[in-house]
């Protein structure tokens, strides 16, 4: 039986990782390469890297910040941020990441996920797709959940992935740090739609929230996190623990 993966989320903005509630209001936590150093040896299964303004500043992602982090990671690592053509992606690739997340780079430019499958392999890229609730319908957003796309949510991430994208991350801005639990309804549209890796994130805030999760969206493959982690508030071998008491397949 393929385990379910636990998964804490670097978002950086200027070098530093930070945390906000509905993607608003950033406070500071900490390094990204203190953070990735703890997490690779407490647990973790992997590690996503979001560069969470270089799409809004209209920037390529910090590549110093990205090697370094890298260099002390010895679990895959998934990256983001400022991703627009296939020559990013050769850059975070050359830089130690595993595998690389785009969302706005795909929306202003729908042949990069083909292209980049095609260079790569689609175990390589990631579709990471912020959505939000709009008028009752999933809407996608871009430039880190600042613009409404318009773009209804679950037929653009099936098309993305029959484009060549290997895995999703979902974001709900809607749940995104309120800590009250992953958008169960949301998660369980997109897991219907598509075949691939689907890794929930947004609204952790206990271990009983990814005890749910698995249990009412069995097609989820992982369980994103950012603040429960950095703030000590869920550690990575407790929840682990309590995956594999509930019987759900879980790398201890």
């Amino acid at each position: 039986m393929i385990t379910k993966r636990i998964i804490p989320c670097l978002d950086v903005k200027d070098g530093r990782v930070v945390k906000g509630v509905n993607f608003k209001g950033l406070n500071d936590v900490n390094s990204p390469v203190e953070l990735a150093k703890y997490y690779s040896s407490n647990g973790a299964d992997e590690l996503v890297f979001y560069d969470i303004t270089a799409s809004s500043d209209g920037r390529k992602i910090f590549t110093d910040i990205l090697r370094e982090t890298a260099r002390n990671v010895f679990i895959p690592l998934t990256v983001g941020g400022g991703i627009s053509s296939v020559n990013d992606f050769e850059r975070v690739l050359s830089c130690g990441a595993d595998k690389v997340s785009v969302n706005t780079g795909a929306i202003m430019n729908p042949s990069l996920i083909p292209e980049a499958a095609k260079l790569y392999g689609s175990q390589c890229v990631v579709i990471s797709a912020d959505v939000k609730r709009v008028d009752g319908e999933f809407h996608v957003f871009a430039r880190g959940g600042r613009d409404d796309t318009g773009i209804e949510a679950v037929g653009w991430i099936r098309r993305c992935v029959d484009a060549g994208a290997g895995e999703v991350v979902l974001n709900s801005i809607d749940t995104d740090g309120v800590k009250q639990g992953f958008d169960i309804d949301m998660l369980k549209a997109v897991c219907g739609a598509v075949n691939v890796p689907v890794i929930a994130s947004g609204g952790a805030g206990k271990i009983d929230d990814f005890i749910t999760l698995f249990r009412e969206v069995p097609g989820a493959d992982a369980g994103l996190a950012a603040s429960i982690f950095h703030f000590g508030e869920v550690s990575i071998a407790d929840l682990k623990a309590a995956m594999n008491e509930a019987n759900i397949p879980v790398r201890i």
